[in-house]
């Protein structure tokens, strides 16, 4: 019997399931020939025998997390990985296949931490340099054979085995892959019903997502279940199941869009919110009166409409009204934050969120209000990629926003600092750079790779690093490429960029998420480049390397 699951398990996916130090050390140990003695059972079970005297097995129709191994690290460990990645090569030699490449050298993009299993320092070996490595690391491909001549792995491309929808599993497998226990907890948020986004796999992204209101899951391994992943912490499975039938009425109701939104579960009953009626009131009392003739007694209906919304748990125009408050504080304040362009915007906010859940438009009720969203949810180990920051300043209040990409997410968390400047010594870029965060410092953060077992996601896609004597975060420097950021971060074509910025809703009716837009850009010439000292901004006219010329700033 030939365990198909294991030869689809790519060094990227064995990195996600496990981390890529231990990786590393796995392919170090095998290529040079420490590569253990296998033996697989008639029921699929593989056993190994390491030169170690470590003795390992993965059961049949088990996970890598199923693994057992007499070594005392906890969790996957670098002898599992190196049971899959012999028995992948001993497959490989008797099909005349390749194998799956090695995995990068250190300094990739993911950080290249060295840990053995759920988070015991290994011995370094993923500090050393020049480790084996293939057509650039993790992201090669390869086509392995299974024992029909079928073609398994999430890059078989030619196969087109990314075609696939989690959708598609049965009730049964569901149930096998997550337990009972998950499953019932998940059977009980489906009758209150929930929203979610599924982003289904191409060919340049073969890995399915599901982005739910606790976390974004991720299915590594197609049509295997049991190695779909979930970024939040909490995750017992039944986060999965949730995905999985968000993939099922997304198959339903949009079959041929590439992203998705779907409500599932749930009875639709009337819209009866009283405190985002009274937000809808408010802001229109301070349309009508003018942010000159708004008086301080604004200042106590704004916390007592505030803390109706947070109780209601609606936390988009909970956001939308802390904006107001923040506008209407700065007109106070003669401030250089207030901008009359921005009060209108939330202005119309408000009354545009209710006025669609009342009129049930296409966009779930519960994305427009943000009631299924918690307003933290704790993460899972990740990989962070800086993609820079933002410094700016009113009146020696400094805020520094240092954009994260995560890739496993597709999407970008921002760590916010904010601080005071003394007078007569001014912060700049510069000496912010220097400033300590998290074990690091700020500078380090933007341009580097982060590795966290703390990091807690606010709904607004706030990042912050808990603080705890187990909380780990490490930061690595960045090679300076972003190439391997998912398509959905990274644009190589700005029309088809354009396209799918164009297929979302109104920004008015949009999650208030931190930062929505940012994309990293494939630049194929700059034409022209400019500073706007006015707006405080950097203006470019570039053209990608398949696109019409577009401007930027």
């Amino acid at each position: 019997m030939i365990r198909t699951d294991l030869l689809a398990l790519t060094p990227e996916v064995l990195a996600a399931l496990s981390n890529r130090g231990l990786v590393k050390r796995a392919v170090k140990a095998v290529d040079g020939g420490e590569a253990p003695t296998l033996a697989v059972d008639g029921d699929g079970a593989v056993r190994a025998a390491h030169p170690d005297g470590v003795t390992s097995t993965l059961p049949a129709g088990g996970r890598l997390a199923t693994g057992v191994c007499s070594c005392a690290a906890p969790g996957v460990c670098r002898h599992l990985l190196a049971l899959v990645l012999t028995y992948q090569r001993q497959q490989a030699t008797e099909s005349g296949r390749a194998p799956h490449p090695a995995p990068p050298p250190v300094g990739d993009p993911a950080g290249g931490d060295a840990t053995e299993g759920n988070g015991r320092t290994g011995d370094g070996d993923a500090a050393e340099g020049g480790g084996p490595t293939v057509d650039g690391g993790l992201t090669g491909r390869v086509d392995v054979a299974g024992p029909g001549g079928e073609h398994h792995g999430p890059a078989a491309v030619g196969g087109e085995l990314w075609r696939w929808s989690p959708g598609d599993v049965t009730d049964e497998e569901l149930a096998a892959a997550v337990g009972a226990p998950a499953l019932a907890a998940a059977e009980r948020r489906r009758r209150a019903g929930y929203t979610a986004v599924v982003r289904r796999p191409g060919p340049e992204d073969p890995v399915p997502q599901v982005e739910l209101p606790t976390g974004t899951v991720r299915f590594l391994v197609p049509r295997q279940i049991g190695y779909a992943r979930s970024d939040a912490a909490a995750d017992d499975g039944a986060a999965v199941a949730l995905a999985v039938w968000a993939c099922r009425a997304a198959d339903r109701e949009q079959p041929d869009r590439r992203e998705a939104q779907v409500r599932v579960g749930g009875a639709v009953s009337a819209v009866d919110r009283p405190a985002l009626d009274a937000a809808v009131t408010l802001a229109g009392e301070v349309l009508l009166a003018g942010a000159v003739h708004t008086g301080a007694g604004a200042a106590a209906r704004l916390a007592a409409v505030r803390r109706d919304l947070d109780a209601a748990g609606l936390r988009w125009p909970l956001l939308a009204l802390d904006e107001l408050a923040g506008q209407l504080d700065a007109y106070a304040a003669r401030s250089a934050r207030y901008r009359p362009e921005t009060l209108a915007e939330v202005l119309a906010e408000l009354p545009a969120r209710r006025r669609a859940v009342v009129n049930g438009g296409a966009t779930p009720a519960q994305r427009v209000l943000g009631t299924d969203e918690p307003a933290e949810t704790p993460l899972r180990r990740l990989r962070l990629t800086g993609l820079g920051a933002r410094v700016s300043e009113t009146a020696g209040e400094v805020a520094v926003d240092v954009v994260l990409a995560h890739p496993a997410a597709a999407g970008v968390l921002v760590l916010r600092r904010e601080f005071t400047a003394a007078e007569g010594d001014p912060l700049t870029g510069h000496t912010l750079a220097g400033r300590r965060v998290a074990g690091s410092t700020l500078g380090a953060l933007a341009a580097g790779n982060v590795v966290s077992e703390s990091a807690v996601r606010s709904a607004a896609h706030r990042l912050r690093f808990a603080a705890g004597r187990l909380a780990r975060t490490a930061v690595t420097p960045g090679t300076g490429s972003w190439a391997e950021l998912p398509p959905v971060l990274l644009a190589r074509d700005l029309d088809a960029l354009a396209a799918t910025l164009a297929e979302r809703p109104p920004r008015l009716l949009r999650p208030r998420t931190a930062d929505e837009s940012v994309r990293v850009l494939a630049v194929g010439e700059v034409r022209s480049i400019g500073y706007a000292a006015g707006e405080q901004r950097l203006e470019a006219t570039v053209r990608a390397r398949r696109t019409t010329i577009q401007s930027f700033g």
